[in-house]
């Protein structure tokens, strides 16, 4: 039988009921004298039964089918000789189903033709002369859709056509060579192959995975719970560390939970799951479900600040040994966007290590800021709603971040894309995808009209997030595996699917953080937060918009759209010769006397490479610096939008000028200070220099700036920073328990030059006496 259907093709013939098939027309051989060869061959023959009509197997040879389909075709169209009745009426005339049953033996894919509706089919046919050829005349005289891409091998040539099933009956009667038909498969991702063959690398990498041990940093997702059974997850999930805020069960029942889960431990999937090797995880996965299923009553808005507390609390009670990342992708319309409300102020709250508890307004927040309880959220700077149009970054822009991603001690991520590739489904003939490569996704909301001048730059970072196709004709595809990033799924215990949006972008962002965590235990989660800020970058589709504008107010708008760009993972986890990156951690009292009369603030001699930098000459450098620190949130709301009245204290950077003595360097500093708790605008010192300067870096509690120019001219700095602080509600109110507690922060800076063949790094490691092969210094 194999060997006969690889030389042509097995039919079924069904006879009328009551009329018994023409057996012997139904085979065939040529008439060589030395061998005859077979046309067509009757196999078997299934008799007749109440239940079914006679039934009868025959094989077609592929060099004769055309003559015996002609048969069937001059029955349709031709009479006998001499006669008024049709040609061929004896054998044909019995036969009630052949097209039907003649095109259902040419199916090849699993399952059972679709019969209704409208469908891509794949046709492979015989490779003569005029095969395509043919096709196209077909599809032309039935209104039928040929795709222009097509596939042609040594034995067969393959196209695409876009038909009914009742189109396709006539298809084997024509002059066609036509040898398979198939349902098509194309192949742009793996959620495009068949659910066997997916299964059978999702199993694959499960058996691959090693890992991370329990007192390894984790994720903890604030999301709708996890699938814990799913193979790519339960070995770095425990039953102890599932938790839920909205009662059980705690697994995830909608599945956009299970999806973050994914991205949060892995990242996007596809490399690993096409991959051979062993896969060590460096950190785990915790999760809180957050969101009530949908039988169960949603939250009041004014409850949501001390039901995450609530949710935040739960894995630090069950596992007190575990660093975590807190990985929220709910967000909600703001009141007033990107001004502080009773949600973000419980975040900021928590981030600093402050418990926060139920009152009359919605939270209280209970004692002082604790640093070493001090905690890391990444938050989602929110999704535009689905209304997508030609021109989405006006969209994207109009559509500020939503409640709580303004939190100001939060790592807020927006979404950015590289995918912009076109499905090679016919289906998608002539769409295109809607944003550029490194472009602002079209899911993501920005800070562009959030908060005015005076709160903070959000989002901080982007992360892929993925694209949305579009037919350029008004119809739009906001999630197609092709634009979208591989995860895992809840349908089963293997599932893969597809997410995208702010809420890929910030499991992504997660997962980096707790990776940092991992490599450097010792940080705090203000330096993590600094880390990745100070290790993105912009694409040159976001650099090109920056660094053509020269007016910083202007700067600063396009910082609302973009944050300071991609973190780089190999940046976070490691150094190079030439950008080699200092962290900081210290602390010190910003304010003493009765009414905090005296400013404090440090000094930084950093090790400067200044015979290095002099070298350079007018080679451009880079200085990058980054100052996070975590600010107490006032629980007095009517004065959360005065400037000085919502932050318990700010600091700042400053950089020595160049030929400015130290001296008068610290009488700058503290003069500068004066002046901007009075209100007045600061002077913004060697703005040329800064990308953003002094006066636009410093809202919120992250600061970060670039300095790009001479290396003779930045040696001349003597590489003297200082950090100071400012005045908030703390001085503001002349609070007496605050007026000696210390506040913490971290410090980075970076030194970056594209001189061929200059080593930054060994100077600086020398000084500090520190192995050269050591990633990061920490001063």
């Amino acid at each position: 039988m194999e060997e006969l259907e690889a030389l042509g093709v097995i039919v079924t013939i069904e006879g009328s009921s009551g009329y018994p098939l023409k057996l012997d027309s139904l085979e065939q051989r040529t008439t060589h004298r030395d061998e005859p060869l077979p046309k067509w061959l009757l196999l078997s023959v299934a008799p007749e039964t109440d239940d079914a009509p006679e039934r009868a197997l025959v094989w077609v040879s592929d060099d004769y089918r055309e003559k015996f389909l002609q048969i069937f075709e001059d029955y349709l169209t031709k009479l006998a000789p001499n006669s008024e009745n049709p040609r061929n009426r004896e054998l044909v005339a019995n036969m009630s189903r052949i097209r039907a049953t003649v095109l259902l033996d040419l199916w090849q894919s699993e399952g059972d033709p679709p019969t209704s509706g409208r469908h891509w089919w794949e046709l492979w046919l015989r490779p003569t002369p005029d095969a395509v050829d043919l096709v196209k005349r077909f599809a032309a005289a039935a209104g039928l859709q040929v795709a222009t891409s097509r596939l042609r091998f040594d034995t067969r040539h393959v196209v695409w056509v876009n038909a009914r099933w009742t189109d396709l009956l006539v298809l084997p009667f024509t002059a066609i060579p036509v040898t398979e038909l198939r349902r098509p498969q194309f192949v742009d991702t793996i959620e495009d192959l068949d659910p066997g063959d997916q299964l059978e690398l999702t199993e694959d990498l499960a058996d691959r995975l090693i890992a991370a041990d329990d007192r390894s940093p984790a994720v903890c997702l604030i999301d709708t719970g996890v699938r814990r059974s799913h193979v790519l997850l339960r070995s770095s999930l425990a039953d102890t560390d599932m938790h839920s805020v909205v009662g059980l069960p705690t697994g995830d029942l909608s599945g956009h939970g299970t999806r973050m889960a994914g991205l949060a431990l892995f990242g996007p999937l596809d490399a690993m799951l096409l991959s051979s090797e062993p896969v060590r995880l460096r950190h785990r996965l915790e999760s809180v479900k957050y969101l009530p299923d949908r039988n169960m009553p949603p939250h009041a808005p004014a409850s949501y600040g001390v039901v995450t507390a609530e949710a935040v609390v739960l894995p630090e009670v069950g596992a007190t040994h575990r660093r975590r990342v807190y990985c929220m992708t709910i967000t909600r319309g703001a009141d007033r966007p990107g001004e502080p409300s009773l949600w973000s102020s419980a975040l900021d709250a928590l981030a600093a290590g402050t418990d926060v508890g139920r009152s009359d307004e919605g939270i209280d927040l209970l004692g002082p800021p604790d640093p070493g309880a001090s905690r890391l959220v990444v938050i989602s700077a929110g999704n535009v709603e689905p209304t997508y149009q030609d021109d989405y970054r006006q969209h994207c822009e109009l559509s500020p971040i939503e409640d709580p991603a303004q939190a100001w001690n939060a790592l807020t991520v927006g979404a950015y894309t590289r995918l912009n590739d076109s499905p090679s489904d016919p289906t998608f003939a002539g769409w295109t995808a809607l944003a550029a490569e490194g472009d602002v996704s079209p899911h993501s909301r920005t800070g562009v009209i959030a908060g005015g001048t005076q709160w903070p730059i959000k989002p901080d970072i982007c992360m892929e997030g993925g694209n949305v196709l579009t037919d350029g004709a008004g119809d739009f595809h906001d999630s197609h595996p092709v634009v979208s990033l591989r995860t895992t799924d809840r349908r089963d215990d293997a599932a893969l699917a597809s997410a995208n949006a702010t809420s890929a972008a910030t499991a992504q962002a997660s997962r980096l953080a707790a990776l940092a965590m991992a490599t450097y235990p010792t940080y705090w989660p203000e330096t993590i937060r600094g880390m990745l800020t100070h290790a993105a970058e912009w694409t040159p589709t976001m650099r090109a918009e920056i660094t053509a504008q020269p007016a910083k107010k202007q700067r600063r708008l396009l910082l609302k759209r973009f944050g300071w760009g991609v973190p780089d993972e190999a940046a976070v986890l490691s150094s190079s010769r030439d950008a080699v990156t200092m962290v900081v951690q210290d602390e010190f009292v910003p304010f003493t006397g009765a009414d905090y009369k005296m400013r404090h603030f440090r000094l930084h001699q950093l090790p400067w490479p200044t015979d290095v930098l002099e070298n350079l000459g007018a080679a451009d450098v880079e200085l990058r610096v980054t100052l996070s620190y975590f600010i107490e949130p006032s629980a007095a709301r009517r004065g959360w939008r005065r400037r000085y009245a919502y932050a318990s204290h700010g600091l700042r950077f400053e950089l020595r000028s160049p030929d400015e003595t130290t001296d008068d360097f610290i009488r700058r500093v503290n003069r500068e200070a004066v002046v901007e708790e009075e209100g007045t605008t600061r002077p913004n010192t060697g703005a040329d220099n800064w990308i953003l300067g002094s006066d636009q870096r410093s809202k919120g509690s992250l600061h970060q700036d670039v300095w790009s120019g001479y290396g003779a001219q930045l040696a001349r700095t003597g590489g003297v920073l200082a950090v100071h602080a400012v005045g908030g509600w703390w001085k503001n109110n002349k609070r007496k328990d605050r007026i000696e507690l210390p506040v913490r922060y971290a410090l980075l800076v970076s030194l970056r030059t594209a001189a061929q063949d200059v080593d930054l790094y060994a100077p600086i490691a020398a000084s500090l006496a520190v192995p050269v092969e050591s990633a990061v210094i920490e001063v």
